[in-house]
Order: structure tokens, then sequence, then C-alpha cells
């Protein structure tokens, strides 16, 4: 069933795109909206929302929202490739790439391809329809060897850091949605596909063997959910984690001098002042991978 706000947008994006409203054209209100609608007014706020993080719409101060202008399309030597699907899934993967999810939009797909803000709208329907695709797109990436490991384990392992890799590759796969909320994309279930063949041949059940393929893919989730904010943590302060962490020198000093209330944190916080300490994320996947392994390969030893 499509969510009321997204027939809102969905009808909203028609009038555009067919010139019932044109750029610089009011658009209705979130009141207004409410009212032709008949929904409350946090769903037309979210609907209008959404138009203007895909491009469509903008607030002017003391205007209020409007339809964006058209970007033009830039001049280009010789015959412009012809747009397509992929064109479109792929110039989404790049943004979301390079600048996250949170800056992807479908006017910034139709600039990147050098088309007029609408033409994506030919090949996808919304920017939940292109998530998914991109999605979809990414996992399809995912690096198989043509004859999978005999044992278990190395299958397993195998298809845990193939996920890793692409999650590593693609950090705004890991915002997509909670693990009770799957993605329904045939390219991860082949990712699954892999994983779980492995675990079936420990004779676990059906619930037990697809409960550790979550966790496995939990894993996963669990680590690369950092590296976007990683990126966006470095973009809004313009400081890396190296000088981040300097600067809270004084206050990691204050928690550690309190070692008769943490004597452990105390202890270990007091050996790094010698050692150092680097938080690398790649070692901590392999750390979770290797140490959920061990604990499966010795509960059914």
């Amino acid at each position: 069933m499509i969510p009321p706000y997204q027939r809102i947008v969905t009808e909203i994006r028609r009038r555009i795109a067919e010139g019932e409203l044109a750029p610089g054209d009011r658009v209705p209100s979130a009141r207004q909206v409410a009212r032709e609608w008949d929904v409350a007014l946090a769903t037309a706020t979210k609907a209008l929302t959404t138009l203007r993080q895909e491009g469509l719409v903008e607030a002017l101060p003391r205007v209020g929202t409007t339809v964006a202008a058209a970007r033009p399309r830039p001049a280009a030597a010789g015959e412009a490739p012809e747009l397509t699907r992929e064109r479109v899934v792929r110039a989404a993967i790049e943004i979301a790439d390079a600048e996250g999810l949170s800056a992807l939009s479908m006017r910034g797909i139709a600039a990147r391809l050098g088309v007029a803000a609408m033409s994506p709208y030919r090949y996808v329907t919304g920017k939940g329809d292109l998530v998914l695709m991109m999605a979809d797109a990414v996992f399809g990436e995912a690096r198989l060897p043509p004859h999978p490991p005999a044992h278990w384990r190395t299958r397993v392992e195998v298809g845990v850091r193939a996920l890793w890799a692409l999650h590593r590759a693609h950090p705004w796969l890991a915002q997509l949605g909670p693990l009770t909320r799957p993605l329904m994309v045939p390219n991860l279930l082949t990712c699954s596909e892999w994983v779980l063949a492995g675990l079936d041949r420990l004779g676990l059940g059906a619930t037990a063997t697809f409960d550790l393929n979550v966790l496995l893919y939990s894993h996963v989730l669990g680590i690369a959910v950092h590296l976007e904010r990683q990126a966006h943590a470095e973009s809004v302060t313009g400081m890396s984690d190296e000088e981040w962490m300097a600067g809270q020198a004084r206050a990691l000093d204050r928690l550690t001098s309190s070692g008769a209330s943490h004597p452990t944190y105390a202890r270990i916080m007091g050996s790094f002042a010698e050692t150092g300490y680097d938080l690398d994320l790649d070692a901590l996947f392999e750390l979770g991978l290797r140490s959920i392994l061990d604990g499966l390969e010795a509960r059914v030893a």
C-alpha cells in the first residue's frame, strides 16, 4: 500500500511534469495540502519535505514553497549518451558514494547526467524506488568465487567478507533500514543464499540457521554504519578522527584519573599512553567475525 504522503508527492510531481505548476509557481502550503488530501498536517509536511529533498520545490523566505527553477542542460559536443535506467542508477550511486545518501536528489542526478530535471522520472518513480535499485545494483557487485569452498566456515567467511567489502565501498548501504524491515532486492538474496548454504551444513534447523545469517549480516551493518557517520563528522567539524581525539585529551585525562571508580578503564587507558590505540574498523570487523564463528564452531563440535 502506497503511504499517503507518497500519493501527494506523486500528484504534485505530475503537476510539475505536465506544466500545471511552472518554475516559480507557489506550491500548496502544508495546511492547503492537508485540506485537499484530507491528511494530517505532519503527513502534508513530510510530502513537501520529500519534494524539497528531490529538488523539485524550494522554500523561499517571505514567499513560501515554489517550484524550483529548471537547471539548463549543459551543451555537449556531439550526441549525448542515451538516458537509461542504468545510467540514472549509476549516477545516483556515485552521488551517494561521494556525499552520502542524504545528498541524493532527483534534481542532483539530472544535473550530473546533464538532462532536464524531470527526465529521471521516466525511469524511476521516486527516490524510494531509486534507492532500492541502487542497493540491488551494488549487491550485484559482490565478488563470490564461481566454485564455493567445501568447508562451511570458509564459505561463510567468504560470503560475509564480500558483504563487508560492499559496505566498505558504499557506506550508505548500512543506512537503508532496520533488520526487521529487510531490503527486498534480488541480489541481496543471492548474497544471503551463499552464507545460508554454508550455515545449513551444520544441521542446526531452519530457525537457528536463519538467525545466524541475520546475526552475521547485522555484524556487517553494526560496523559499517560508522563509515558514513565518520565521513559526516569529518565534513561537519573539519577535523580528522586523530585531530578530534587530540582535542579531547583533557576530558580523557579527567576520566582516566578517576581510577578508583573505574580501575579497569583507567589501567587500559594508561597503557595506551605509551603504546597508543588505533580504532581500526576493518580489524574490528575481523575480530567480530572470528569471535562469532569460533563460538559457533565450539557449539557444533
